[in-house]
């Protein structure tokens, strides 16, 4: 079924200032303006992050809703896509963010998107979003619907071959080389419209 309703959830210090959320967003503006699109900026917090998007999607119809997620984003999309029964686009996704994201407890984090300088456009990993981040696993759960991975082996930050043990049953693309913001996406959008069913 064609996706109506899409959702973009960014990574960690990322925002829908970050290339892939921009370059994605207007693409569907141009050539499907028809589609619902939903691109938040999501707190440090990932219990709080989690509600604000459920609460925002709570109306969305989940046949065809889809999430894209990057990164962090990606372990969030898991989630979401469990909750709502959804497609789900992983772009690069952390695999068990709780913990490589234990060495930033306690240390501010500019967004990557923003100004580092203001105190409001930074953020503060505390120690409890580790057990949050546990509480969103959702891996040993079959999948919410049918999964997209685009999987870079060149990535610097993660590995390429735990998300590919932890998504055996998606549609897999594995890139060769590459790197974790994924600086080639242009290319890769048309694979991602196409499993979203948007010519």
């Amino acid at each position: 079924m064609p996706t109506t309703h899409l959702l973009y959830l960014h990574g960690f210090r990322s925002s829908p200032q970050s290339f892939k959320a921009r370059y994605l967003a207007n693409i569907i503006a141009q050539r499907h303006p028809q589609v619902q699109w939903w691109c938040p900026q999501l707190p440090a917090s990932p219990a709080q992050a989690m509600a604000q998007v459920l609460a925002g999607v709570a109306d969305w119809p989940s046949r065809s809703m889809a999430v894209v997620g990057s990164s962090l984003g990606g372990y969030y999309a898991s989630y979401v896509a469990q909750r709502k029964g959804c497609k789900s686009v992983l772009l690069n996704p952390a695999v068990a963010p709780d913990e490589t994201l234990a060495q930033y407890i306690d240390s501010h984090q500019p967004l990557w998107h923003q100004p580092a300088n203001a105190q409001e456009e930074a953020i503060f990993f505390r120690a409890e979003y580790i057990d949050e981040l546990r509480a969103l696993s959702v891996r040993a759960l079959p999948p919410g619907g049918a999964e997209l991975g685009i999987f870079c082996t060149g990535d610097e930050v993660l590995d390429w071959r735990e998300m590919v043990q932890r998504y055996p049953q998606a549609q897999q693309r594995i890139v060769q080389g590459g790197d974790h913001a994924i600086s080639d996406f242009a290319t890769l959008v048309p694979e991602v419209l196409s499993f979203l069913e948007l010519p």
